[in-house]
C-alpha cells in the first residue's frame, strides 16, 4: 500500500497534479509519522496504514463541513477534492444495511455468551472493529451498537 502510494505520487508530480500529488505527500507524511510515534520506529500493516488514511479522510469531511457551514465554498471544494483522492486507497464502504447485520451478527454473539445490555459493549466492538475497519465511521458504528443493546 505505501509502495502503490510513492508510485501515485511519483506520476503525480509528473502529471504536474499539484492535488493529488499534495495529498499523497500529506497522506505518506500521516503514516511516516504514525510509524515513527512511539517507543522506536516500525512498518505499519495494510490495516494499519488503512486506518490512517481513515482518520484523513475524516478529517477531509469534517474541514469540508465546517467550511461549507461557513459560507467558504471554495475552500470546502478543495477538502472534498482531497477526500476523493484519498477515498481512492480506502475499501469500499459498507451499506448501513451491511453495517447492521454486522452489528446484530455480534450483538447474537455476545448474548449467547451471556452478556446482555450496556455491559456487552467491549465484546461486540471487539468483534465489529476488524470488519468495519476504513469502511465505517466508527462513531456511527458505536451509535448503533449502543441503540441495538438498549
Amino acid at each position: 500500500m505505501k509502495q502503490r502510494l510513492q508510485d501515485d505520487l511519483t506520476a503525480a508530480i509528473r502529471a504536474r497534479d499539484e492535488l493529488r500529488s499534495a495529498t499523497i505527500r500529506l497522506a505518506l507524511s500521516a503514516i511516516k509519522t504514525e510509524e515513527v510515534a512511539g517507543k522506536s520506529a516500525r512498518e505499519l500493516s495494510a490495516d494499519e496504514i488503512i486506518t490512517v488514511l481513515s482518520k484523513e479522510a475524516k478529517k477531509r469531511k469534517e474541514a469540508a463541513d465546517v467550511y461549507r457551514s461557513a459560507g467558504a465554498e471554495d475552500r470546502a471544494n478543495n477538502e472534498e477534492a482531497e477526500l476523493a483522492v484519498l477515498a481512492e486507497y480506502l475499501p469500499l464502504a459498507l451499506t448501513s444495511e451491511e453495517i447492521e447485520a454486522i452489528v446484530k451478527d455480534a450483538v447474537a454473539q455476545a448474548a449467547s455468551a451471556g452478556l446482555t445490555g450496556m455491559k456487552a459493549m467491549g465484546a461486540v466492538m471487539k468483534v465489529v472493529q476488524p470488519k468495519t475497519l476504513g469502511r465505517a465511521d466508527g462513531a456511527e458504528v458505536a451509535a448503533l451498537v449502543k441503540q441495538l443493546l438498549t
